[in-house]
């Protein structure tokens, strides 16, 4: 009974923990502008399911991609194994699924948990390996500070740890189940008998190889690894929330919410395309239709700081991955300039993140996203070539932040570099980027006419 009221509370003190700290990134994510991303549903759980379910662009990396295929799809379905195990906790059962499963089911399916959980292992191990002897560029950038390395690898070592203790949990367990009855009763452990099998699988064979036959150390292994993995489990949940691998879940929303339209087009500012709508009808009179209400806020053009983004923005920023696909990919980054997507992303996190604080505890806040986290030169070195936008696995565009900084510095601050001003300069007096009157547009024709090439 006391080992059952400790497991209640913990999971009360995970859970408690646990919805707060989502609810608190759902009010920072809702600090941003309005955007309906209702429509075409049809086409959005499918973009869902093969981008986030069907993991369609991590692939693309065949060594990463199997190895987080082989991690995500054991997070997936050992979970199976872990509703056994809450249940026992709660209730102080043990195995409570063998009886209703049968012995032959509930064999398989243990036996399939436990290639699962190896596969799982031996990702993280080689994901460590990668990450710290290998020295993949990627993993490396100015952005890339010690916690988010550390972060990394804190994951890596956790889940490592988790699925060591469930096979040596399950290999303490076949021993058990292979002793004779009477040994097993006479130490007090009745939930140990009427189990018709020895091994669950041939992992935990190995390891049960391994371990002692003396019932009580059998059992104290046993209890110490089941408790040892469902603490490890509960500061996982924990721990999630506030590191990047919020994306395990956050990816399953953001890749439905993604952005159906072709990533080449950039949509316009809706303030100042309802101007040129009433300026191009004739039958409407632009300065009375588009008075503004005395008592409304003027909307910002672009973006200065997180909350004059859309929610959907913010949405990618908690769901990025950090795993520097976007930045490797990214001609300005290839080439030297101080532009990287993956910063750009995580700076808007630690930008929203502190905003909503300052908001939460009523601080002043003097800060903004642009300029005290995001530089001018790092918005100009974008090409808006969108190979951030494909490169990411979870579908996050950094770009459209880019373009909204962009578009406050031009349109709010006047803050364009040189070659942009001469160029807005030759499309308000010439109607066009080059420094020609629209009357000689068309003198380039004469000498090919002289040649004959016309």
């Amino acid at each position: 009974m006391i080992s059952n009221i400790v497991f209640i509370i913990l999971l009360g003190i995970t859970s408690f923990l646990f919805i707060r700290r989502i609810r608190e990134i759902r009010s920072n994510i809702n600090l941003g502008r309005d955007l309906d991303l209702s429509d075409n549903k049809s086409r959005r759980w499918k973009t869902m399911a093969r981008v986030a379910l069907g993991q369609s662009k991590m692939t693309v990396r065949p060594f990463a991609g199997i190895m987080h295929i082989f991690i995500y799809a054991g997070f997936v379905l050992i979970n199976l194994e872990m509703l056994e195990i809450f249940i026992d906790g709660a209730f102080g059962t043990h195995r409570v699924f063998y009886p209703l499963l049968g012995s032959s089911l509930y064999h398989t399916l243990i036996g399939f948990f436990e290639i699962l959980a190896f596969l799982v292992l031996f990702a993280c191990v080689a994901f460590l390996i990668r990450r710290n002897i290998g020295r993949i560029q990627r993993f490396s950038g100015k952005e890339m500070t010690s916690w988010p390395k550390s972060d990394a690898n804190i994951i890596l070592i956790v889940e490592s740890i988790l699925m060591i203790v469930l096979l040596t949990m399950n290999a303490a367990d076949s021993v058990l189940f292979s002793l004779e009855d009477a040994a097993v009763i006479a130490a007090g452990h009745n939930q140990y008998t009427n189990i018709a099998f020895t091994d669950f699988f041939w992992i935990s064979g190995i390891i049960a190889n391994m371990l002692p036959s003396n019932v009580e150390t059998l059992y104290m292994i046993e209890r110490a690894c089941w408790w040892i993995h469902i603490v490890g489990v509960f500061g996982f949940l924990i721990y999630i929330p506030y590191s990047k691998h919020l994306h395990i879940f956050l990816a399953f929303p953001n890749t439905y919410y993604s952005r159906l339209e072709p990533i080449g087009e950039v949509g316009n500012l809706e303030a100042v395309k309802k101007e040129v709508e009433l300026m191009m009808d004739p039958n409407q009179d632009p300065f009375a239709a588009s008075a503004p209400d005395a008592d409304a806020v003027p909307q910002r053009f672009g973006a200065k700081d997180v909350n004059d983004l859309s929610w959907k923005q913010l949405m990618d920023s908690y769901s990025c991955t950090e795993c520097g696909r976007c930045t490797s990919e990214c001609p300005a980054n290839q080439t030297g300039k101080l532009l990287s997507p993956r910063k750009i992303m995580m700076d808007t996190r630690d930008r929203l993140e502190e905003h909503g604080k300052n908001l939460k505890s009523g601080d002043e806040d003097a800060k903004s996203l642009l300029g005290d986290y995001i530089s001018p030169e790092e918005l100009w070195a974008c090409t808006t070539c969108n190979a951030c936008v494909q490169a990411c696995p979870v579908n996050i565009n950094p770009l459209s932040i880019i373009v909204d900084l962009r578009r406050f510095l031009v349109m709010e601050e006047s803050a364009a570099p040189n070659e942009l001003n001469t160029m807005f300069t030759n499309v308000e007096n010439n109607g066009a980027p080059w420094q020609f009157a629209q009357a000689d547009r068309g003198n380039w024709t004469e000498e090919m006419d002289k040649t004959g090439s016309g």
